[in-house]
């Protein structure tokens, strides 16, 4: 700052405060300006804007690695889900496939017995009960599982519903 006397027509004034603004320092050292040319200044912009635009591009690849191991591992997820409830449904049909093996004996056992006997033999009468009140459960649980059974029997062969276990020549 300095203090500057005013004199308007020969009478001085109150002493006005300036302030002068300058970048250089306000040491007394003579120090010459910055010699930047607009070369140079477009030549640090022109590596600034480089520098912005590889961030950038680094920015991009990494965000698209980001989505795309997301997605993997969605995907991932999905899959895994699909084939265990797969392997549930297959080991479901397997217990299935044994439990109507054991229907069929119960039924071949059921039909062994001959009616005459059942009046004659008490325990062989309590024992036919047990096997037909087996059964009955058993076909219960069969058909609120949704497993119904099918009588091919004098019916076309559909290869969608039947199993062919032996062809007749």
């Amino acid at each position: 700052m300095s203090l500057v006397c005013r004199r308007i027509f020969g009478r001085t004034l109150v002493p006005s405060v300036t302030r002068w603004m300058t970048t250089a320092s306000t040491s007394t050292s003579n120090t010459a300006p910055p010699t930047t040319t607009i070369e140079q200044l477009n030549d640090e912009l022109a590596k600034a804007n480089t520098e912005t635009e590889n961030e950038r591009s680094k920015y991009r690849e990494l965000e698209d690695k980001y989505k795309r191991s997301l997605a993997d591992s969605e995907n991932l997820r999905t899959r895994l889900m699909k084939q265990i409830q797969d392997q549930k449904l297959f080991a479901i049909q397997n217990f299935c496939k044994d439990l109507t093996d054991i229907e069929d004996i119960l039924r071949l056992a059921i039909d062994s017995v001959a009616k005459q006997q059942l009046s004659e033999n008490k325990p062989l009468k309590e024992l036919y009960d047990g096997l037909t009140m087996t059964e009955a459960r058993l076909l219960q649980v069969f058909k609120a599982h949704g497993l119904t059974q099918l009588n091919p029997i004098n019916v076309k062969f559909n290869p969608n519903e039947h199993e062919a276990v032996m062809q007749k020549v």
